[in-house]
């Protein structure tokens, strides 16, 4: 699969940006979609995540409200939804994409359960 991020920008706080994650290679329904984020001097965090279907979505708990993950599999595309977003948001954000059917929703934060990633996309949140 590969993966191409895009919507990243620079934004003020309070405001709201849209990522997108076009996928093709391979069937994207068969993939769990997760962004992750990276942030100056960090690690990548897990950020969430959205099965299959797009039926189940996952959130770390500093994000739920804020940000929403959605994906359309007849275009192949995850989204990232992002509201109210504050200078902590500033990262490098990241879509992956891993095998559904080999890992389930079982660590969904692990990094390395992550098949294929996009190249990234910066997000400037200004105060």
């Amino acid at each position: 699969v590969q993966l191409q991020a895009s919507g990243g920008g620079l934004v003020q706080a309070g405001g709201s940006l849209q990522l997108s994650c076009a996928a093709s290679g391979r069937t994207f329904s068969n993939y769990l979609m997760g962004w992750f984020r990276q942030a100056p001097g960090k690690e990548r965090e897990f950020v969430a995540a959205i099965d299959w279907s797009g039926g189940t979505t996952y959130y770390e708990d500093s994000v739920k409200g804020q940000f929403t993950v959605s994906r359309d599999n007849a275009v192949n595309t995850v989204y990232l939804q992002m509201n109210s977003l504050k200078s902590e948001d500033t990262a490098v954000y990241y879509c992956a994409a891993r095998d559904w059917r080999r890992w389930g929703t079982r660590v969904l934060s692990d990094i390395a359960t992550y098949q294929y990633w996009g190249q990234g996309t910066q997000v400037t949140v200004s105060s």
